[in-house]
């Protein structure tokens, strides 16, 4: 098991998306209404996995997509995802789910997170990754700080949901604020 792994933590492994064995998952966590408000800001809606399967095969980009596997028993628990490459500028953009409501708020998604971002500046030599987080997931913009991302702006009142208004909130990092901090980290060891 260990041998086929892409990217190992202690908690976590990440490795490439398979569309014919992995395309159930997809259509769970996509009946979770609850993981749909953290990721999303559609309603929760009944996507068969063929449909979700097309969709994917229609939109197979230059991105890399990882599912998030726990180490300790092999669950696939959620998906990781690099994509928007401006090659040029070697800037990128993530997002990340954690699907299985038992693995969230434990360190799961950060530790997937510092994992793609070594893979971000390491092997694809990026100078820059950033994301998007809706204002509400406090936790998720926990997880994203300590992983290195700073706040970088606010795109006020474009979501609505629950009958309010609620802001995106745009961070990013850079690979010199990536290698200072697991600098740091590695100090801390």
């Amino acid at each position: 098991m260990m041998s086929n792994a892409y990217l190992m933590g202690q908690k976590v492994r990440l490795e490439p998306f398979n569309p014919e064995t992995e395309m159930i998952f997809w259509e769970e966590w996509d009946r979770d209404s609850e993981y749909k408000r953290l990721l999303d800001d559609v309603p929760a809606s009944m996507i068969s996995a063929s449909i979700a399967k097309e969709h994917f095969e229609e939109n197979q980009g230059d991105g890399a997509l990882f599912m998030v596997h726990t180490v300790e028993d092999d669950k696939v628990i959620g998906f990781i995802e690099l994509g928007g490459f401006d090659w040029a500028a070697r800037n990128g953009w993530v997002g990340i789910g954690i699907g299985d409501r038992d693995y969230r708020g434990k360190g799961y998604g950060t530790e997937a997170m510092q994992l793609l971002l070594k893979y971000a500046f390491d092997s694809l030599n990026l100078h820059r990754v950033n994301l998007c987080v809706f204002s509400y997931n406090e936790r998720a913009i926990r997880s994203y700080e300590k992983s290195g991302f700073r706040y970088e702006g606010t795109q006020r009142e474009v979501i609505f949901k629950e009958d309010q208004r609620w802001d995106i909130i745009d961070m990013g990092i850079l690979r010199g604020e990536w290698e200072t901090l697991n600098s740091m980290m590695a100090e801390a060891e």
